[in-house]
């Protein structure tokens, strides 16, 4: 079996993966992305929409125009510091405090001669190469998310073919040349299924209109305006899809109103189609956290972490929408620089003098990270669960309020990032039972 070794892991390749890996590239530590598929570039590759980079390249991309300005941004493949590892998964993440300098055959001459600390062996596997033994003395894990399913949702009928995840059905299409069919009905407004509503009438399917059972959309209110509302594709708020009807394909769906949370049968009508898409939510891949004992935020469903983005193993750290489903991935390409930027303070024995723990107050989903450094205070990331014009959004700390910062709309499906310059914290007296609560009024 091969063994490998190397200063840090970033496992997966998409615009995390390779945003944390130049960072610590950057800081001179030999790192090696960790991409199942054959390619980086991950779901960007598959997303030929523009509307990325605004924030991070200062000009609207696409997703496969987004991957290649990152992958151009990394030193060759192979060269001084990096070794990209395609067609090959991680099947394992295992903790290793006995350290050990081994024999192992190194992934660069930079590795370290020592793995000091402990650290992690990824367990891998690659039909070019075989399994693979990786060492690392830091990871990140930038593994993304995956769809809901039919399953999640539970929607009464038979199984016919037709039925599709809205990210299965973008792949089909924009990579495959392939066709889901040519009448679809879409459950949920998330991003994906309601970009796919607008890409399925410009390649001449009929959509009949997206189904949403809250009282308001769960994408970005630019896709509801670009996706929907340009194209007269109706928007169900408050409706489910109750039935699919249909033995070897999808004929038909029932789509039921809610009225006071419950649906009413009475007012249930059969929509005619051949394809059902479902856009019913994300859910981070965190298994490889979850096996290697790491905790879990049962809000996100991501790892939890600190200011550093260092989840509760040390020396593991996460980014992107493996940590939280974000709307935009100019942020996962900053939080992912971060995260790089931490490991790297970490393989080099830095760490923070003191953690002020977070909470999430009245109106607040949760936030991430879960704590921060007082003396060097990042951003913080929160869902809504309000939707509300004239918010404010408040940063109080033992009773105090430190900082207020008004939103002008806000609304559960659009994440907001709050910059937490002018808090002051480390001129401030805290107790280990000091906790900084954001809320919204």
């Amino acid at each position: 079996m091969r063994e490998l070794t190397f200063d840090a892991a970033v496992i997966g390749g998409g615009a995390a993966g390779m945003s944390a890996a130049k960072s610590l590239v950057d800081r001179g530590f030999s790192t090696a992305i960790i991409e199942r598929d054959r390619q980086l570039g991950g779901i960007l590759l598959q997303c030929i929409h523009n509307g990325f980079g605004l924030q991070e390249f200062k000009e609207e991309l696409t997703g496969p125009e987004y991957a290649e300005r990152w992958e151009r941004q990394l030193p060759p493949r192979g060269g001084r510091g990096l070794q990209v590892l395609l067609d090959t998964t991680v099947m394992e993440l295992i903790p290793d405090s006995s350290g050990g300098d081994g024999d192992e055959s190194r992934g660069d001459s930079h590795a370290r001669a020592s793995m000091d600390g402990g650290g992690f062996t990824l367990v891998c596997v690659s039909p070019p190469q075989g399994y693979l033994h990786l060492r690392a003395r830091a990871v990140v894990l930038a593994t993304g998310c995956r769809e809901r399913n039919r399953g999640n949702i539970r929607i009464p009928g038979t199984r016919p073919a037709g039925v599709y995840t809205a990210g299965l059905a973008q792949r089909m299409v924009n990579m495959e040349g392939y066709l889901p069919g040519k009448d679809a009905v879409i459950v949920g407004s998330g991003d994906i299924g309601l970009i796919m509503a607008r890409r399925l009438t410009w390649s001449g399917c009929r959509v009949h209109g997206a189904v949403e059972i809250q009282p308001y959309p769960s994408g970005l209110t630019r896709n509801i305006v670009q996706c929907l509302n340009d194209f007269k594709i109706p928007l169900y708020l408050s409706h489910v899809v109750s039935r699919i009807h249909g033995k070897h394909r999808v004929e038909a769906v029932d789509i039921t109103p809610l009225e006071e949370g419950r649906p009413n049968p009475h007012k249930t009508m059969t929509q005619e189609c051949d394809t059902l898409l479902l856009s019913v939510g994300l859910i981070p891949s965190a298994e490889l956290a979850r096996e290697a004992g790491a905790k879990l935020n049962p809000l996100t469903g991501g790892p939890g972490v600190d200011s550093r983005l260092m989840t509760s193993l040390p020396g593991l750290f996460s980014a992107g929408n493996v940590l939280h489903v974000h709307d935009l991935v100019d942020y996962v390409s900053a939080e992912a620089r971060r995260a790089g930027a931490s490991a790297a303070d970490y393989l080099e024995g830095r760490r923070p003098a003191r953690q002020l723990r977070l909470k999430a107050g009245s109106n607040v989903r949760y936030l991430v990270p879960g704590s921060l450094d007082p003396d060097a205070p990042g951003p913080v990331f929160f869902r809504p669960m309000i939707v509300k014009n004239g918010a404010t959004v408040e940063f109080i700390l033992d009773g105090e309020v430190l900082k207020t910062v008004k939103k002008t709309h806000i609304q559960p499906s659009e994440m907001i990032q709050i910059p937490t310059v002018g808090l002051d914290l480390s001129s401030r007296t805290m107790t280990p039972d000091s906790v900084l609560e954001v809320r919204l009024q």
